[in-house]
């Protein structure tokens, strides 16, 4: 009523900094969420990459693989170099084996040895064929020739 005074306490003002405090959380957790959303979007684009790039390596690995003979028992190369030679030259034989236990060169003292790639020296005196002679672990063999001419 008008003019009647009033016997009630006044009403606590708060200062204007509660009131934003009041509200601040919306803040805090709008903030968070970007932090968490960026953090997490930079997680799976690296995990991607990651990906895509071992994915890339095996099939690097196993195309090399492939082209050493992969699984596969073989004589992946034979030959001499140079194939002809004057008397007393050297010549180098050279082989490369796939999934062998043993190898045998024929005529040759030397030892060899199952490699991707080796060579001897050999000093033919006359017209020469050489094989080579490879085993695997089963006791499968091949054979492949390489001749060298003397002049």
């Amino acid at each position: 009523m008008l003019g009647v005074p009033d016997d009630r306490p006044p009403a606590p003002t708060v200062p204007p900094w509660r009131a934003a405090v009041k509200y601040m959380w919306f803040v805090v957790v709008a903030v968070a969420l970007v932090v968490g959303l960026v953090l997490y979007s930079r997680w799976d684009e690296n995990h991607k990459i990651e990906q895509q790039a071992a994915q890339k390596k095996r099939q690097q690995d196993a195309h090399e693989a492939d082209l050493l003979g992969g699984n596969r028992f073989e004589i992946l190369q034979f030959y001499a170099a140079p194939p002809a030679i004057q008397h007393g030259d050297v010549v180098h034989l050279c082989y490369g084996v796939s999934n062998a236990k043993t190898v045998k060169l024929e005529p040759q003292t030397d030892g060899v040895w199952p490699s991707l790639n080796h060579c001897v020296i050999v000093t033919p005196a006359k017209d020469t064929t050489y094989t080579l002679t490879a085993t695997d672990a089963n006791g499968l063999t091949k054979t492949q020739s390489v001749s060298v001419v003397v002049r």
